[in-house]
């Protein structure tokens, strides 16, 4: 397994297959802000439309490789305002179901969290559906909560369900604090 940070013409060469991986996420019940079930081409639109933001440098992506095909991924959006400079936000950490459960998530998480650190940030936050499998995957990683907001967006299937914010200092903030 092969994990790689995609630029902006690479993020639209690969539109096509990320749209299956999300997809395949969204179909199979995660939360990652769409309703099942998700046209290919509806994902696709969707990973396209991220590539502004990745020449911009307001998004990074990484890809995991199962050989030629997307298994994973995971993206950090850097914030734009001068006060929240040293913060980011891990979004859309996805695995293929059939890579699930040999630590794909874990490493990819891991790639986020090195990547933010070596460009300086020292807090990073992220949002997940209270209850889901991820959140193990978080707090096995070390990250903490920081509470739930009920209702707070709708599963794939249109049913509102709370979201547990977790955040987790790196860098010169985790030494520090």
């Amino acid at each position: 397994m092969r994990v790689v940070r995609l630029d902006a013409p690479r993020l639209l060469a690969e539109a096509g297959e990320l749209a299956g991986l999300l997809a395949e996420t969204v179909d199979g019940g995660a939360s990652v802000g769409f309703l099942a079930p998700l046209d290919t081409a509806e994902a696709a639109a969707w990973w396209r439309e991220r590539a502004d933001a990745v020449a911009a440098g307001e998004l990074t992506v990484w890809v995991a490789y199962d050989g030629r095909r997307p298994a994973g991924t995971v993206g950090l959006a850097l914030p734009g305002k001068p006060n929240s400079r040293h913060r980011a936000e891990v979004v859309k950490l996805m695995v293929r179901r059939d890579a699930r459960g040999r630590g794909l998530g874990r490493t990819l998480l891991t790639t986020a969290e090195r990547a933010a650190e070596a460009s300086g940030i020292t807090l990073l936050h992220l949002d997940t559906e209270s209850g889901s499998p991820a959140e193990h995957l978080y707090r096995s990683a070390g990250w903490i909560r920081a509470g739930a907001i009920p209702d707070y967006a709708a599963d794939p299937h249109g049913v509102l369900r709370p979201t547990t914010l977790y955040y987790k200092r790196i860098g010169a903030a985790r030494a520090a604090g």
